[in-house]
């Protein structure tokens, strides 16, 4: 977990320097007691590198405009515990109801499940989650809505987060999601194909 809010730290200050918009939309740490009654809401615990990016922000201003600063997570912005939780339960209410009516194979475990917790949301409605299934446990996916099956980006947060400061920093493409690091008006992160 230290790692974790190591690597977040190093994130930040490049967000500081190089994306002053993006650095605004930051929103103070959630406390102990909003993450106590997130995971109460959602039913377990969640995973130490999640309760540690929630510790530093709870997520960012919300984006009104594709324009607005914020989306710095590859196209995808941070949602604070009540974005979580209401995501959360969607995804739950989508698995729920897929097994009730005799469609889960084609979406529990492929676009919906009910230990995916939710931590980031593009403006399409699109997320990026962390996986609590046992054999998945912290992996980070991402759900696109519209695409028959979600992708495994990442093994854990700590190894996005070191690729995301590497990518920033040297101005590399991200292998896992094909995409590099560009500066808009010099004031938000932009993660363009290529």
């Amino acid at each position: 977990m230290d790692n974790m809010r190591e690597l977040w730290r190093r994130f930040e200050e490049w967000l500081r320097q190089n994306a002053p918009g993006d650095y605004s939309t930051l929103r103070p740490g959630a406390s102990d007691v909003d993450i106590s009654r997130l995971e109460s809401e959602v039913g377990f615990p969640l995973h130490g590198d999640l309760k540690s990016l929630l510790s530093e922000h709870n997520g960012v201003t919300p984006r009104r405009s594709s324009m607005a600063p914020g989306a710095f997570l590859l196209g995808y912005s941070l949602l604070d515990t009540e974005g979580i939780l209401e995501w959360h339960q969607n995804l739950s209410s989508m698995a729920h109801e897929a097994a009730e009516e005799g469609y889960e194979e084609e979406v529990v475990g492929r676009t919906a499940h009910t230990q995916w917790v939710p931590f980031a949301q593009a403006l399409t409605g699109d997320l990026l989650f962390v996986d609590h299934r046992t054999d998945h446990y912290g992996e980070v996916g991402e759900i696109s809505f519209g695409d028959p099956e979600y992708l495994r980006l990442w093994p854990s947060m700590t190894l996005m987060l070191t690729d995301l400061c590497d990518a920033v920093e040297a101005s590399l493409r991200l292998p896992t999601a094909r995409r590099r690091p560009s500066v808009h008006e010099g004031r938000m992160l932009e993660w363009v194909t290529g």
